[in-house]
């Protein structure tokens, strides 16, 4: 039966999560199990191994999805189980590695390197070319590991590389070494006078490791992807890297190699190095040259090649290889035994398969099928680090299992003589694989034996002596179990060949003069001159261990823990970098910004919402809180508060009145926002209700939101008791009207900032605790109040009022903050977030750049603490456009501000509140100098909410907010945090992009 297993959010790379599925997969009863990263192209390796689920459908590119068919449910338990202590033991690795910096996006990585030159890319191929694409925009080079990249992609990114003076290596770039710092699957290889520009990897590992083990050395090996010389691509980076090498004056011979290349791209490439000024060794597999030219060489194999490159740097013949074999053993021609080759590697494979079709010597290039670079009578070569075998799997690099299986499925046929393969030491690879293959190796020799057959296994071991694996121990470990170790592929090939009866011939090549073809030449970029010069500095996108490998060699290294952007939606992702590269939202941004940090919000008056809201004198209206909703669609509270406030304007005599009155469509609705005014909860505001008058005296605008009530049974959570309205008529004809001339009476109102900076300090967040704020305000009404001439009751219960409403700071700084972010909005330009409001139907957000319009989402219900006999089946969703002050840079985004507060919230203590203000700073562009927080050592609060970083990144704002009880008249019922559904951010940065011109 198949189980689904999703966790959320959680992000591992793809070769972490191989060698888990690996694991699991040994448990008994698990028939079949694949643990994967939910992109969309892992949906599609789930699908055509039959393990899709309805769960995983549903799951996001950031969520891990375990999909087992199991024989018992209760196996999940124990996956989960081994899941659990797997990542633990990955954890206690990782702490062991602290020297290199991890950071979460590529903000963070360049204030951490700002002078990175050397992009590390090992992501998945359907992500990759952005990251890529964002790096060189950087003016870095990018070493591309990630495979599945589209050849058209590559092209793009190689072109505009090449227009920046910089390189793209790769992408399926498995290998390379830059200043002697091995990059990706690599051997530690002496520096050293050659210099090497490869296909990809297996290539370059083979040339490196045998110029070290015969004493001299790589400074420089490039890898260039293996498509670079393909038509299509046109070998760009070869070239660049070409005119590279040739100005480098550390290289003293180069060797260029490559898999098969496309003749006119070859012939280019050729043109260009019969003018190089330094001898040059070209091998292009597949080929096989009868001469060579003055300096410039033309090698038949990788053994070839490096030996004449060693040669040429000592000025003496470097000596050759020989195979301790015994010959009698083999079989003759007759017997027609075959060989069967695994390789980890499409260049070994390659040469393999060349050298075989040599000795049969077959003309016709064989049969072409994904991942065999021969099949011919019986003999087959494969290169297992097709992605053929690799899409959701391990590399044969570092796990052993497949080609485990390929090489029982060769004994079981009874024509084969020989199994060939290839051992890969080095950085990136299994610690042993020699010992991994060997019992499997044993058991199958003994499995033949009893049959009266003779197979023999014949390996090759790439690496150096250097390599943290033993070179000398693998080969003695081989050979000590009967396996003939070859010092190179072509000698392996050639004793494997010979195991089988047959033989090549490589031609004695005589040199002629070089035939000099008159091609204009480039200066390299100083950023390539930098590049060969100088040990990187690398920001390392996505395995953590290539970053570990570099830092052991003295690099400055930044890891960079990638997550899928945007969810891992690709048309997203693409807008995002549609919009990135528009620099005029950068500066509009920067508009806002610094309108909001200029601006200067003043408290002016008190009077009724009718006096300066001039729709609300049009018959019957109501304001309500959030985007544009119906009655029918409002929450039962809201339409409490609806009732509340027909009562209080005294529309109706009762409730039944009321609801009548307000379900006949004589009531017109309108949201708050839509009038220059903000209300908290269900935003309920009728003509009559007291409101506050705050001016924007930098722009000029005003804003205006209804007073606290306090807490409880209040208007704004649903309540509509007789109590609750003879409150708000207390509110409109005394406290309203005390306050309105208290600011009147001061000579230019009373400024805001100073209050919010000192409330700030004094630990208010100003959503859920504005206790300092509010007495600050108190402190400075409360003289002018006591030298009126009033009723000394009103005066007594205005003050007493005032003293016990700890909220009440809340409503004055809704206007505040819904006064400034109207007026940072009349840019009308870029993405930063203006608004953010929701109705207990759908949560609206508001974009500069899309002035007046909604951009709307199912709203979400407030997780927090509850007050006693109340739990999260008695909660409202979530309503109000009291996020006014998160959009602000206060509430949840401030929540450092005020330890006090965040238990009561559901927040935990003052770790989760720093973490939770730190987390807010990745989808913010700045902080507010005005108001510093002490406990953030004296940060300004953040600013900014950009809807790109919010896409991107997949974090949205967390809200500060009180919860409503579902059912009108119960009022509130407990504190919490909500956070907006991700797609309103979406549907707005969507929806600017093609106002932009982005067709998508």
């Amino acid at each position: 039966m198949l189980k689904t297993v999703v966790k959320k959010g959680s992000y591992h790379d793809s070769v972490v999560l191989m060698l888990l599925t690996n694991k699991i997969s040994t448990i008994k009863g698990v028939k079949k199990v694949s643990i994967m990263m939910a992109t969309p192209a892992n949906k599609d390796i789930y699908r055509q191994s039959g393990l899709s689920t309805e769960a995983l459908e549903e799951a996001s590119a950031n969520d891990l999805v375990i999909v087992a068919d199991v024989e018992e449910d209760s196996l999940l338990d124990t996956i989960e189980a081994e899941m659990e202590d797997f990542f633990k033991k990955q954890s206690t690795v990782n702490a062991k590695n602290k020297g290199t910096e991890s950071v979460k996006s590529w903000g963070k990585a360049l204030a951490k390197q700002p002078d990175a030159n050397l992009a590390v890319i090992s992501i998945p191929g359907e992500y990759a070319a952005f990251e890529a694409e964002r790096a060189l925009d950087e003016g870095m080079n990018v070493f591309l590991y990630s495979d599945n990249v589209t050849i058209e992609d590559e092209k793009a990114l190689k072109e505009k590389a090449h227009a920046k003076g910089l390189a793209v290596m790769g992408p399926d770039c498995g290998t390379g070494i830059i200043q002697g710092v091995p990059i990706a699957f690599t051997n530690n290889v002496s520096k050293g006078s050659i210099g090497i520009i490869g296909a990809s990897g297996t290539g370059i590992q083979e040339l490196t490791t045998i110029i070290d083990r015969l004493g001299e050395g790589v400074t420089n090996a490039i890898g260039i992807g293996g498509r670079d010389l393909n038509a299509a691509v046109g070998g760009i980076t070869m070239a660049d890297m070409i005119d590279a090498m040739e100005d480098d004056d550390t290289v003293k011979v180069l060797i260029i190699v490559s898999k098969p290349p496309a003749k006119e791209v070859r012939d280019n490439i050729s043109d260009r190095l019969s003018n190089f000024s330094k001898p040059v060794v070209t091998l292009f597999v597949g080929e096989k040259p009868e001469y060579h030219e003055e300096n410039f060489y033309h090698a038949y194999t990788l053994d070839e090649a490096a030996r004449l490159a060693v040669s040429l740097v000592r000025g003496t013949k470097a000596p050759e290889a020989s195979a301790d074999a015994d010959e009698s053993e083999f079989f003759k021609a007759e017997e027609n035994k075959t060989i069967k080759a695994y390789y980890s590697g499409g260049t070994l494979a390659n040469e393999a398969a060349m050298l075989i079709k040599d000795a049969m010597d077959v003309k016709v290039p064989p049969e072409d099928i994904e991942g065999y670079m021969l099949q011919l009578e019986g003999n087959i070569v494969v290169d297992l680090g097709d992605d053929a075998y690799t899409k959701g799997k391990p590399h044969p690099m570092i796990d052993p299992a497949k080609r485990i299986e390929c090489m029982e499925n060769a004994i079981d046929d009874e024509s084969t003589g020989v199994i060939l393969l290839d051992i890969m030491l080095g950085y990136g690879s299994h610690e042993d694989m020699a010992g991994a293959l060997l019992p499997s190796i044993i058991r199958l020799r003994d499995k033949a034996k009893k049959t009266g057959r003779r197979v023999f296994f014949i390996a090759t071991v790439c690496g150096t002596r250097k390599d943290y694996q033993g070179y000398d121990e693998a080969v003695k470990k081989l050979k000590d179990a009967g396996v003939i170790v070859c010092e190179n592929n072509k000698l392996a090939c050639r004793t494997a060949i010979r195991a089988i009866g047959r033989d090549f011939k490589e031609p004695v090549k005589e040199i002629r003069a070089k035939k000099v073809v008159e091609v204009e030449k480039h200066t390299p970029s100083e950023k390539l001159r930098h590049l060969l010069s100088d040990k990187p500095h690398i920001i390392n996108v996505g395995l953590k261990s290539f970053a570990e490998v570099a830092e052991k060699f003295e690099c400055e290294v930044v890891q960079y823990d990638w997550m899928p952007p945007a969810g891992g939606d690709v048309e997203l992702i693409k807008t995002l970098n549609f919009l990135r590269h528009y620099e005029e939202i950068d500066e509009a941004n920067q508009s806002v910004i610094a309108k909001v940090v200029a601006s200067q919000p003043v408290l002016k008056d008190n009077v009724r919402a009718k006096e300066v809201i001039p729709e609300l004198n049009k018959g019957k209206v109501i304001l309500h809180a959030g985007p544009p909703v119906a009655y029918e669609n409002m929450p039962d509270p809201m339409q409490g508060s609806c009732v509340g406030a027909a009562l209080f304007e005294e529309w109706a005599d009762d409730e039944a009145d009321a609801r009548k009155l307000l379900e006949s469509g004589e009531v017109k609705f309108i949201p708050c926002h839509h009038v220059n005014a903000v209300g908290p909860m269900g935003g309920i505001t009728s003509p009559n209700m007291a409101v506050f008058v705050v001016e924007n005296e930098t722009d000029g605008n005003h804003a205006y939101c209804t007073m606290n009530e306090g807490i409880g049974k209040v208007l704004r959570f649903g309540a509509y008791s007789e109590e609750v309205v003879e409150r708000l008529r207390w509110m409109r004809d005394v406290l309203g009207p005390t306050l309105g001339k208290v600011l009147r009476t001061m000579e230019n109102g009373l400024a805001i900032n100073p209050l919010i900076a000192k409330a700030v300090a004094m630990g208010d967040e100003f959503h859920q605790r504005n206790i300092a704020a509010s007495l600050a305000f108190l402190k400075e009404v409360a003289p002018y109040i006591t030298a009126f001439d009033m009723n000394e009751k009103d005066r007594y219960d205005v003050i007493k009022f005032l003293a016990d409403t700890d909220q009440f700071f809340l409503n004055i700084m809704m206007a505040t903050g819904k006064a400034v972010m109207d007026g940072a909005r009349m840019i009308q330009a870029g993405t930063i977030v203006t608004a953010m409001c929701r109705n207990g139907y759908e949560f609206g957000i508001r974009i500069a750049g899309m002035g007046d319009e909604w951009f709307t989402g199912p709203v979400n219900t407030p997780q927090g603490l509850y007050f006693t006999g109340y739990d999260g089946e008695d909660a409202c969703p979530d309503m109000g456009d009291s996020a006014i002050t998160e959009t602000f840079g206060v509430g949840g985004m401030a929540m450092i501000a005020a330890p006090a507060v965040t238990r009561f919230i559901g927040a935990g203590g003052y770790k989760d509140a720093l973490c939770t203000s730190n987390k807010m700073t990745e989808i913010c562009i700045s902080r507010n100098p005005n108001f510093t927080v002490p406990t953030w050592d004296f940060q300004g609060i953040c600013l900014g909410i950009d809807a790109r970083l919010v896409v991107e990144k997949g974090i949205t704002p967390v809200i500060n907010t009180g919860i409503a009880h579902k059912t009108a008249g119960y009022g509130q019922i407990g504190a919490g945090t909500v956070h907006p559904p991700i797609e309103c951010f979406q549907k707005a940065i969507a929806a600017y992009a093609k106002k932009l011109g982005f067709e998508g």
